[in-house]
C-alpha cells in the first residue's frame, strides 16, 4: 500500500468542487465543518488546492463548461485519489436530467468511489459518506494485504 493511502486512512485532505449546484449542499458541507458535526475528528480538512487535496468532493449536475474543468482538476490531483459526490444531482442530475446543459451525470465522467444522495444530503450523512469512504481505503489495504502474502 503507498504511503499516501496509509495517510489518508488519519488525515484525507479535501477539496471541494461545486460544477453547477444550488449551493444547498454545499451549505450541508460547510455544516458538516462546524462545532456541532466536527468532520475534522476524523482529520478531514478542506485543501486549498487541488494539488495538495486526497479526496474530490463534488457537488452539482455537470454543465458543459464544468466537465472540461472536472477533468483538468482530477488530472492534476495526486494519484490516488478518491472522489465522493454529493447530492442527487451530481449522482443522477437530479432535476436537471432532461436539460440540454447537463450531458452526462458524474460517474460518466470521472470514477466515483463513494455517493452521498439526498436533496440536500443532511451533515450526518456526509459524514457517514467520509467514514464508509475511510471503511473502504482501509478494505483496500487488507486485500493487497492478504495477496501479497499468497
Amino acid at each position: 500500500m503507498s504511503l499516501k493511502l496509509k495517510a489518508l486512512l488519519k488525515s484525507p485532505w479535501v477539496f471541494h468542487l461545486s460544477t453547477g449546484s444550488c449551493n444547498n449542499c454545499d451549505i450541508e458541507i460547510l455544516d458538516c465543518l462546524t462545532p456541532r458535526f466536527d468532520i475534522e475528528r476524523f482529520g478531514m480538512l478542506l485543501a486549498g488546492s487541488i494539488k495538495h487535496a486526497d479526496v474530490l468532493l463534488v457537488t452539482g449536475s455537470c454543465n458543459r463548461q464544468s466537465v472540461i474543468r472536472l477533468k483538468r482538476l482530477y488530472e492534476q490531483m495526486p494519484k490516488p485519489c478518491l472522489v465522493v459526490a454529493v447530492g442527487e444531482c451530481s449522482l443522477s442530475r437530479g432535476m436537471f436530467i432532461h436539460s440540454y446543459n447537463c450531458p452526462l451525470p458524474l460517474d460518466k465522467i470521472i470514477p466515483v468511489d463513494v455517493y452521498i444522495p439526498g436533496c440536500p444530503p443532511k451533515p450526518e450523512a456526509i459524514i457517514a459518506g467520509v467514514v464508509k469512504l475511510i471503511e473502504k481505503v482501509k478494505k483496500d489495504k487488507l486485500s493487497e494485504k492478504t495477496k501479497k502474502a499468497k
